[in-house]
């Protein structure tokens, strides 16, 4: 009974470090980043202009860099980006 018992909280520790690991993943819209981490905007902008965009602004807002900026068909784009890994940060109607 105690075995059963034991293998029981195994899987519910199990369960929480799973959940907890998810969370910043869930919750990713906004950045907790240390400003010793950030990128320069400098950074930002030559990856953006390498993937065709030209950029209008970039801005510090959240804790994440949010980008306003036009694609090479001229559609105007904004977009938010992790000040360290210069990755999007999805917006919160793309979920």
């Amino acid at each position: 009974m105690k075995r059963s018992g034991l293998a029981l909280r195994n899987i519910l520790a199990g369960l929480v470090v799973a959940g907890l690991a998810a969370t910043p993943a869930a919750a990713g819209h906004d950045c907790n980043v240390p400003l010793a981490d950030w990128q320069p905007r400098d950074a930002l902008q030559k990856k953006l202009e390498a993937e065709g965009w030209t950029v209008v602004s970039i801005r510090s807002d959240d804790g994440c860099y949010k980008v306003r900026a036009t694609n090479a068909q001229g559609a105007r784009l904004r977009a938010k980006f992790d000040p360290a890994r210069l990755e999007p940060i999805p917006d919160r109607d793309d979920d």
